[in-house]
This record gives structure tokens, sequence and C-alpha cells, in this order.
């Protein structure tokens, strides 16, 4: 009961501070490397918390599981990638916002943004001083953007598998049909003696048969 008390002023929506590092993220367009940047979100406290990314650019950005949990007292690493490496693109801010809330919650507990920034070269990034009413006006823009869900992400994930193969069903087919087909020596049967098959033939098509059922099961 005391534990739940102190909880309490942290569940108030909006309030929980969110540990998440780092929190600019630059991209430039002469260096691959730099292309991919990994998110790591802390959770310091006693109890999980569910993540949820959104961005106010979603299709220049391919982001690996923007949703998920963490466990207390562990951290995740949130893999965000830049996919439209573009001169038109260069100088733009963009914006990730990462939404915490508890387990048995839906609101957001808490949220932190991070800056997104694609440069031409890491050797011609300068300090740009703005005058000051420049800066306000641009940071009232940001804070208008909309943020989309992680859902209009080009989530870069492990890719759905299209199914078995066209060659894997027609194999199994023959194998089947071998199957169904008189083992030689039957007498009473109505099917040319040239196709009845022999016992070891029939056992080599099922065998056939159960390895490409194992297949087609696991995709």
């Amino acid at each position: 009961m005391q534990q739940q008390q102190s909880r309490q002023p942290d569940l108030v929506e909006g309030s929980l501070p969110v540990f998440v590092c780092p929190t600019e993220l630059v991209f430039y367009a002469d260096e691959q490397a730099s292309h991919k940047h990994v998110l790591t979100l802390y959770n310091p406290y006693e109890y999980t918390l569910k993540f949820k990314i959104l961005c106010t650019a979603p299709n220049k950005y391919a982001v690996v599981d923007a949703t998920g949990a963490v466990k207390p007292q562990c951290c995740v690493d949130i893999v965000i990638r830049h996919k439209d490496v573009r001169a038109c693109h260069y100088g733009v801010i963009d914006k990730f916002r990462l939404q915490v809330s508890e387990q048995s919650q839906r609101k957001a507990l808490g949220r932190k943004e991070v800056m997104a920034t694609l440069l031409p070269s890491a050797a011609q990034e300068q300090p740009q001083v703005r005058p000051q009413e420049e800066e306000r006006r641009m940071k009232e823009q940001l804070a208008d953007r909309v943020f989309f869900e992680q859902t209009a992400f080009q989530t870069e994930s492990r890719t759905a598998s299209g199914g078995p193969s066209l060659l894997t069903v027609l194999l199994g087919l023959v194998c089947m049909a071998a199957l169904m087909l008189p083992t030689l020596g039957e007498q009473e049967s109505t099917v040319p003696v040239y196709l009845h098959l022999s016992v070891n033939k029939k056992l080599v098509a099922a065998y056939v048969l159960g390895l490409l059922t194992m297949v087609i099961l696991r995709t």
C-alpha cells in the first residue's frame, strides 16, 4: 500500500519523466554509417512500461520495434534508420515523440521528444545562429506539427513469408499421387502395371511428403 502511494504522483498523465538517450539525432548524407541511430530507453521504475514511437515524417524513417515494453530497471534499444537521404531534406528538422504508459493503463504517462536532422556533411556542419524571434517561431511550428502512429512507419522488421513455393506444392502433390497408386504385386487393379510402385518407392514418397509438410507448416 505504501509503495502504491509513493508511485501515485508519477502516474499523472504526461508527468512521468522519460529517460532516453540521445535526445537529438543528426544524419549526414555523405556518411553511410550515420544513416542509422540507436535510441536507448531506460526504465528506472519498479513497474513495466509500454512505449510507442510517433514521428512527424514517418515516410522518411524506418523504425525497428516502434512499440514494445521495458521491464523494471532495464533498457531497450530502438533502431532508427533514415531512408530518404536527398538534398531537399537537408536542414529539415523532424521530431520523434516517445510515449510511455503503464501496462495496466492506456493513457500516456510521460513523453519525450527527440529532434532529427539531415545534413549534407559532418565537415560542413557549422553552428547556426538564428535571431531569437525566428527560433521561437520555428519551435512553435514544430509544436504544431502532427505526429503519426507507428503503423505509418516503414517498419524495418522481419518480413512475413509469402507461403510455400509452387515447386514445393507440386512436389507434394506428386508424392500424394504416388502413395495412392497400387503397390507392385496387386492383382485386382484397373491401373496399368507400369504405374504400380514398389514398397520402397512408396516409403521414399511418404518420407519426402513428410519433409514437405514440415516446410509448408513453417512458412
